[in-house]
């Protein structure tokens, strides 16, 4: 059999497997044979499940800063790697080593990072203004804001920055000198110039800026392990969770699949919304 069809049918069989999972309740401790349950595991994520809205309410949380945090930060150090400045060579690779860093690191650095006690931030805030600092993941109100810094500082410098930074050398520059000709400021050649170009590059990031921070795991799993008081429990963490430390194979795919279908609704609503403002240039041929 040639290996490409290997793959593609161990990949139907994964995905079949999974479906068939989220309606079979597993009984692991009990070693009786998996059981039909029919929709009952999506009916308790919608209803039983104490932790199925919050974690998802704080994953859409998640995102609703991250993403515009990753886009705005990604673009502007993509604006600037874009000018002809000295040592921007250097520069760019100094905001691309963040990116390189594997994320179990990154969340352990950050932990000791923002440790409220003896961490080097708080050293400073104490050295400086004499009064203790806050508790960044150690706190209910802070931990996601914090975790969303961890994510921009890792993730601002890193693939974003690369693909719009091609973006923009791919805009032709007559279009520039055209609307400098015209009198367009600054401001005015970014929003009418930029912008609609670089847009179809702004939708892609976009499409995976909320992937990434709908599937938020490690950093969540390693920093603060949910906590404090469930206030990080993202809804990956959740499927974890149920998968691997409860057991319970058919409900973490029932919650699974849910996910799965959150995401390609929204991919698919963003599709039909990017008609409205995502330019295309026209094909030359």
């Amino acid at each position: 059999m040639d290996i490409a069809v290997a793959r593609r049918l161990r990949r139907i069989y994964r995905r079949a497997h999974a479906l068939f999972t989220g309606h079979v309740v597993h009984p692991v401790h009990s070693g009786q044979d998996p059981q039909f349950a029919g929709l009952e595991n999506y009916i308790r994520a919608f209803t039983a499940d104490p932790l199925f809205w919050p974690s998802l309410g704080r994953t859409l949380l998640f995102t609703a800063v991250t993403v515009p945090l990753l886009i705005c930060g990604a673009l502007g150090v993509a604006l600037l790697m874009n000018q002809s400045l000295k040592l921007t060579a250097v520069f760019r690779t100094l905001m691309f080593l963040p990116f390189l860093t594997p994320i179990i690191a990154a969340a352990l650095l950050w932990r000791w990072v923002f440790q409220p006690d003896w961490g080097p931030i708080n050293d400073l805030i104490f050295r400086v203004v004499h009064t203790p600092g806050p508790q960044w993941i150690y706190s209910e109100q802070l931990v996601i804001p914090s975790l969303a810094l961890i994510v921009a500082w890792s993730g601002i410098g890193g693939s974003r920055m690369i693909i719009f930074l091609a973006g923009l050398q791919n805009i032709p520059a007559e279009l520039y000198e055209a609307a400098e000709i015209d009198g367009a400021g600054p401001f005015r050649r970014f929003w009418n110039v930029t912008v609609p170009m670089l847009s179809p590059t702004i939708f892609l990031n976009v499409i995976l800026a909320i992937i990434g921070s709908f599937t938020v795991f490690e950093l969540a799993f390693i920093a603060t392990d949910g906590g404090p008081n469930y206030a990080s429990w993202f809804f990956a963490l959740h499927i974890f969770a149920n998968a691997f430390r409860f057991f319970d194979m058919g409900y973490s795919s029932a919650l699974a699949w849910v996910l799965f279908a959150l995401m390609a609704g929204l991919t698919f609503a963003q599709f039909r919304l990017a008609r409205k403002w995502v330019y295309y240039a026209a094909d030359p041929g």
